[in-house]
């Protein structure tokens, strides 16, 4: 039986936690605030005081928290790679890009080398994480997979193995710049049709069914229509992902994605960085 540690309880690691537990996995969970520990308690799992003693007697750990920033306090100042038990997998699925994901293998590679590191960001928001149908994009060595295998069947509807550790936050940032430049779309669309006097029912209606709509974007879309931006995915985590992209290539490369990452930091200074993404629209029609 695999025993998996998940450490991050946020919008998308406490439905993967609930996942786990459901799929019959012994899961033990640790967050900053505990709350969301709690609630999963009542579901099933258990409840860790601190990262390391989460980790303690692990197969695999989980980490799904908001940046790097978060994974090395986790790792390394609360004593969770330390106490990991040498056979034993860490799943690092928090999005922190490659730079830092690389740092992460020197660490590993230099302070635990019986610890294998697995690079596995996932393509999917809080929607996804509770249905588990995320997408695993999952690098590291071959000789470990069998073993994530019933966590990551657990979380999402498939796993892509991409290569390497790296190659996993290689392709989010690619997933994720894709998705920022289709959230725009929509958002333009939406907000150029309120510039020309056009009800949001009626472009949501000839917009419905659309090959340029991906089922994704036509629920984007119904939210939008409504007015509803509560959070899925947030504008400020959007956009951290769009810098997180921008930092690996030389200035200029890409100026639409600059333009785009220029135009939702203002957003997120007017205040909006805690809505979902799709809340640029009522920024561009402002």
């Amino acid at each position: 039986m695999t025993r998996v540690a998940v450490l991050g309880l946020g919008g998308m690691g406490a439905p993967m936690a609930a996942n786990l537990v459901r799929a019959g996995l012994t899961t033990v969970v640790w967050n900053r605030h505990p709350e969301p520990a709690r609630a999963l308690g009542d579901r099933g799992a258990e409840i860790a005081a601190d990262p390391a003693e989460a980790v303690r007697g692990a197969d695999v750990a989980v980490t799904m928290v908001t940046d790097a920033d978060a994974v090395r306090a986790i790792a390394v100042d609360q004593g969770m790679l330390a106490a990991l038990p040498d056979g034993a997998v860490w799943a690092q699925m928090s999005t922190i890009g490659v730079t830092e994901t690389a740092r992460l293998a020197e660490l590993v590679g230099a302070e635990r080398p019986g610890v294998t590191l697995v690079d596995a960001p996932v393509a999917g928001s809080r929607g996804p994480a509770e249905q588990g149908r995320l997408v695993v994009l999952a690098s590291g060595p071959e000789q470990v997979r069998d073993r994530v295998a019933p966590v990551f069947d657990a979380v999402g509807q498939r796993t892509v193995w991409v290569g390497p550790v790296g190659a996993g936050s290689r392709l989010k940032l690619v997933n994720n710049l894709l998705l920022a430049f289709v959230n725009e779309g929509l958002a333009a669309a939406v907000a150029l049709g309120d510039a020309l006097g056009l009800d949001r029912a009626t472009v949501q209606g000839a917009l419905r069914g659309s090959p340029l709509v991906s089922p994704w974007a036509a629920e984007k879309l119904d939210r939008i229509a409504g007015d509803d931006y509560t959070t899925q995915y947030s504008l400020a985590l959007a956009l951290k992902d769009v810098d997180l992209a921008l930092r690996e290539v030389p200035s200029g490369r890409f100026p639409a994605a600059e333009a785009l990452a220029g135009e939702w930091r203002h957003a997120v200074e007017q205040g909006l960085g805690g809505d979902d993404l799709t809340v640029v629209t009522r920024a561009l029609a402002r």
